[in-house]
């Protein structure tokens, strides 16, 4: 499509924050998608729309082309997908790209990854020129560890598992190629980092690029639990445990190339993401 018009679900998000600057590079027109008036994005079109409210998404889908389709955070995200998903088929959008998750599998013990697979599979049904993107862990997670960080240390239940995490960036780059060419119709693409690193590396790296001492920490799952309860709802912190023990059984390790296929540059390594992030990331200084 020659300069298409992109409605971008969860616009102001760690992905979509990004993937509208990408899709304006490549000549796109954007349409952001928020359910808050307030945060409206410069430079681009504003659609006040939730996923929980058909006719409000059905007003954001009319006139464009193509569709970025994000989960929202909550535990009935498969259906409100769902049910995205068919709004844009009636709206007659051209072109749905899906943002799915790394090893998305009906049969799953991860709750989150069977809600994927549920989605893939209903988009596929539809007769769209639709796209699945299945990113790895976001590095971009790390920055919610910034409270454990700023005394010097993060923990996670992973132990020494490595796992091939991404950065958001080349996720919304990948998208913003993917919605603005042809030649990726009902294709599924598994975007990871170059490398798969532990967690310790990823410590390693932050403390290189922050000249700060932190270090990584292996937490049981009951203790990550606990840590997290009350900032988290329960049904959301349950998912993340089973995200944790998918990447702890060594799950998550696969590099795939579908980044530097997409966006024609190699994917982003921790030590990029560390470099760009550091100053979000406090820990204590080195001796």
């Amino acid at each position: 499509m020659n300069a298409p018009t992109v409605l971008v679900t969860g616009a102001t998000g760690t992905v979509g924050s990004a993937l509208v600057p990408a899709l304006r590079a490549r000549g796109a027109t954007v349409r952001a998608m928020t359910r808050d008036p307030g945060r409206a994005i410069a430079g681009v079109e504003n659609v006040v729309a939730d996923l929980q409210d058909p006719a409000s998404v059905t007003a954001a889908l009319t006139g464009v082309d193509a569709a970025f389709l994000n989960s929202p955070s909550a535990p009935d995200a498969a259906a409100l997908q769902i049910r995205f998903a068919d709004l844009a088929r009636d709206a007659g959008v051209h072109r749905l790209v899906l943002l799915s998750q790394y090893a998305a599998r009906t049969d799953s013990p991860v709750r989150f990854l069977r809600w994927h697979a549920e989605v893939e599979a209903h988009v596929q049904g539809l007769g769209l020129d639709h796209t699945v993107l299945r990113p790895n862990l976001y590095l971009q997670a790390l920055l919610g560890f910034a409270g454990t960080m700023a005394q010097g240390w993060f923990a996670a239940p992973i132990g020494d598992a490595a796992i091939s995490a991404i950065d958001t960036r080349d996720i919304a780059e990948s998208a913003a190629a993917v919605l603005t060419n042809a030649g990726h119709t009902g294709r599924t693409y598994t975007l990871t980092g170059p490398r798969a690193v532990t967690h310790a590396q990823i410590a390693d790296a932050l403390s290189a690029a922050t000249g700060r001492t932190i270090a990584f920490r292996d937490a049981p799952a009951d203790q990550f639990t606990a840590a997290l309860a009350g900032v988290l709802p329960q049904w959301q912190l349950d998912g993340l445990v089973e995200d944790y023990a998918h990447y702890a059984r060594g799950e998550a390790a696969e590099v795939h190339p579908s980044v530097a296929d997409l966006t024609g540059h190699p994917a982003r390594d921790v030590t990029d993401f560390a470099r760009d992030y550091a100053a979000f990331l406090p820990g204590e200084r080195a001796d």
